[in-house]
């Protein structure tokens, strides 16, 4: 049988060293987002790039008002950029119409967000059943499977209380479940543990880590807290808009 001499042919030492390519769920490049102000234009990103592969947990974090918040809005389809390339789950979401915009969130993106926007009028159990019944599932079989995620969360035994009867932490793990239940592909998390004391936060966030490991997702979250930035896979920060690799050093 013939040997092949890696020393003598550098392609088979090349092949047997090289990675393979890694799939990138976020693709940005060249983003520009100016608003126009009573005192002129306000130009948030200037020429941003931004790639995040799959299965990565990205921190991102800066000043506030440095635009984390609308980066995340742009990433999900919730606002538009004035230019550049916006690829997220291999769709180009600059280019959708507000129903196709709609569709795709609703398919490919869970939100969680400081505060957690539950329905008081509903139970925790519909809270989280919502996104289901609204891409047409029967309320019977939203219900189960919410109660599902419920379990997931560790609040099987909850599901029947309104969330103004749920502790802080237990609105957001609501939350979580309901951004879950239609299985997206990419979670977008705005300041998750913002509203939570110290413990409560690291315990959801606990929570959010084992749900994006569990369930394979991408993830970015916005926060301002270091020591849970640094439980992400990388962290960058936003500043003169654009995003360069983070100091995670507590100020």
């Amino acid at each position: 049988m013939t040997q092949v001499n890696s020393a003598a042919d550098p392609t088979a030492k090349r092949e047997a060293r090289d990675p393979e390519p890694r799939e990138l769920v976020i693709q940005v490049q060249g983003l520009e987002k100016t608003y126009q102000t009573a005192r002129g234009a306000l130009t948030l990103f200037r020429d941003l790039s931004l790639e995040v592969g799959a299965g990565e947990m990205v921190a991102i974090v800066g000043q506030s008002g440095a635009g984390k918040s609308t980066l995340l809005h742009i990433l999900g389809a919730l606002d538009a950029p004035t230019s550049g390339t916006v690829i997220c789950a291999s769709v180009n979401v600059a280019a959708l119409s507000q129903r196709a915009a709609s569709a795709f969130r609703n398919r490919e993106i869970g939100y969680v967000w400081q505060f957690h926007y539950l329905l008081p009028e509903f139970t925790a159990l519909e809270n989280v059943a919502m996104p289901l019944m609204a891409r047409g599932m029967s309320r019977r079989l939203a219900l189960g499977a919410a109660a599902k995620w419920l379990e997931e969360v560790g609040l099987e035994d909850r599901g029947r209380h309104r969330p103004g009867e749920l502790s802080g932490g237990e609105q957001q793990r609501v939350a979580l479940a309901r951004a879950l239940v239609n299985k997206p592909r990419l979670l977008l998390a705005d300041e998750p543990t913002g509203d939570l004391d110290s413990i409560t936060a690291g315990r959801v966030f606990d929570l959010l880590q084992r749900m994006h490991g569990n369930h394979g997702l991408t993830s970015v979250v916005v926060t301002h807290n270091m020591e849970l930035a640094a439980r992400c896979s990388r962290a960058l920060r936003l500043q003169a808009g654009k995003l360069v690799p983070g100091s995670l050093a507590v100020s």
